[in-house]
């Protein structure tokens, strides 16, 4: 949830799995019985805050407040801007809505295990990546370079063996792509299909820039890779002869896995580019490989809080920002029941675009988000007494179930230093797409803890049985707007282009720019805004 999971590792031959579209929520009854009381709590966005935001219903502003720059919001891109205009020296106050910064990759603790609340991995960043492998460098997660130029990475923030399995006819089995059952017809299916992917992953187009790349503004401007955007990555799949049903399901689950949309919903642009944008490379490990920790990137989160914690503001929502020469603008703290007026030399806007078309007040921008759609998730952290088991290849880091609407679950002690813990958390994701995302949104908002819960415990009492008793806690987290969707016409259409366009002394930062929510993309838009400010300020160091 940049993420939720995205293709970098043995994905290529790796499994998916979705049934987008498939049964209604309230249809599933996994349930032999009634489950006994777990106790565990339904988290998410501050409702009453939200209501705030739309109805405009707060106090007259009480105090004023100057600084330099004012950030909206703590998620990857907030923090991103807030380091680089800390690191150029310059004064700026972060202002986020919630009780903790982080946004969707925010990550949760307890007794046994830190684990993610969203998303909860990078893939080693590609050469274009120029933003991110600085700051990995900076953190230690880059430790040094080889002789051949390639870089040397921290070996406990990269993911252990083993990294993968799937459930499929009753069997675990190693790695994600699907093999029990699969004809000689479809294993060479498979092959054809990966190949035109690598074929993918090494073109370039005629402005000589790679085809898919990371960040996506990186990518080829050729008119002729661009028209991928127009279809649907099913229309394109039909129109290329990809027909096998395991193929499909790969396909299908990795769309859901990053865009928490299936083929339907997503571009064939957006498709290929799951399978042909990662190009990292390291002395230390295979290309495929991610980097992981138990609190997912969380880890990153505090890393990237650290240096301005004294500069951030929690509990304080952004309710308008009045453009103008030196933007005004107000922060409603509930807490203490008052608004607080910041005015600012520029303001960052780190907020997704259907928040900033809410809360800016301007005659010139215009921000239109009709044409931005995002998918809601459920995640789910479940505290076990036992480590999951089940036939078949042993437990992995991530662990994914053939057939079913939730994508599985990733293993927080996976990282850990003891060779077999004897207590775990585990990670379980569950992209929305039953319904078109607002209706989902509705029903996933209507639903209590407690059938939450039950929904949860009957399916992992399905897959495993023998943790029948062992489910400690079950924490559950909502993301109404996890991720946007790179829909056909989407990427590189009209709404986009409008959205990149940067509007001194307002500036944008959010993943929701590319179309596609990756780690990558957050905290490169967040640096560039930063250095869009710096500019305007005169004060680049």
């Amino acid at each position: 949830m940049s993420q939720p999971r995205s293709p970098a590792r043995r994905r290529w031959l790796l499994g998916a799995s979705g049934l987008a579209g498939s049964a209604a929520l309230a249809g599933w009854s996994w349930s032999r019985h009634a489950p006994p009381p777990i106790p565990g709590a339904l988290l998410g966005a501050d409702a009453t805050l939200g209501h705030r935001l739309r109805t405009g219903d707060v106090p007259e502003p009480t105090q004023t407040l100057e600084t330099d720059v004012l950030i909206v919001g703590g998620g990857i891109s907030g923090l991103a801007a807030g380091l680089r205009l800390h690191d150029a020296g310059v004064s700026f106050l972060l202002a986020e809505m919630e009780d903790a910064v982080g946004g969707h990759s925010r990550a949760g603790a307890n007794e046994i295990s830190a684990y993610p609340w969203g998303a909860h991995y990078v893939p080693l960043p590609s050469e274009e990546s120029v933003a991110v492998r600085h700051l990995f460098e900076r953190l230690g997660v880059i430790t040094g370079y080889d002789p051949a130029g390639l870089p040397v990475y921290d070996d406990y923030a990269l993911c252990a063996d083993p990294d993968e399995r799937l459930l499929m006819h009753g069997q675990w089995q190693d790695g994600l792509l699907p093999q029990l059952g699969v004809s000689a017809e479809e294993h060479g299916e498979y092959r054809r299909f990966f190949d035109r992917m690598a074929a993918f992953k090494n073109l370039r187009g005629k402005d000589g820039r790679r085809a898919f790349a990371i960040p996506i503004d990186a990518s080829s401007a050729d008119p002729d890779l661009r028209t991928l955007d127009r279809i649907s990555f099913r229309k394109w799949l039909d129109r290329e002869g990809y027909r096998g049903e395991h193929l499909r399901w790969l396909l299908d689950y990795s769309c859901r896995d990053d865009y928490g949309a299936g083929l339907d919903e997503v571009s064939a642009w957006a498709g290929i580019h799951y399978f042909a944008s990662r190009s990292g490379r390291a002395a230390n490990a295979e290309s495929d490989t991610v980097l992981t920790w138990p609190e997912g990137n969380g880890w990153l989160v505090d890393k990237l809080r650290a240096p301005i914690a004294d500069r951030i503001r929690t509990r304080a929502l952004a309710v308008r920002v009045q453009d103008g020469k030196r933007p005004a603008t107000d922060l409603f703290l509930p807490d203490e029941n008052r608004v607080l007026r910041v005015h600012a030399r520029a303001v960052v806007l780190a907020v997704p675009r259907f928040v900033a078309r809410r809360i800016v007040r301007s005659d010139r921008l215009g921000i239109d988000d009709r044409d931005f759609r995002y998918s809601p998730w459920l995640v789910a952290n479940l505290t076990l007494d036992r480590l999951p088991a089940g036939p078949g290849a042993e437990l992995a880091w991530d662990n994914v179930v053939y057939g079913s609407p939730m994508l599985g679950y990733v293993v927080a002690t996976h990282q850990g230093l003891a060779m077999r813990p004897r207590r775990t958390v585990i990670t379980w994701y569950w992209p929305l797409d039953h319904l078109p995302p607002p209706a989902a949104r509705e029903q996933a908002l209507a639903r209590g803890a407690e059938a939450w819960k039950s929904l949860i415990h009957a399916e992992v009492l399905r897959l495993h049985p023998e943790l029948e008793g062992a489910i400690r806690r079950i924490d559950l987290r909502l993301w109404g707007h996890a991720m946007i969707r790179p829909h056909p016409g989407f990427i590189w259409g009209e709404a986009r282009r409008q959205a990149l366009r940067q509007h001194p002394p307002i500036f944008f930062a959010h993943s929701d720019m590319a179309g596609i929510s990756i780690f990558e993309e957050a905290y490169t838009y967040g640096v560039k805004a930063a250095e869009g400010v710096l500019d305007h300020l005169g004060a680049r160091a």
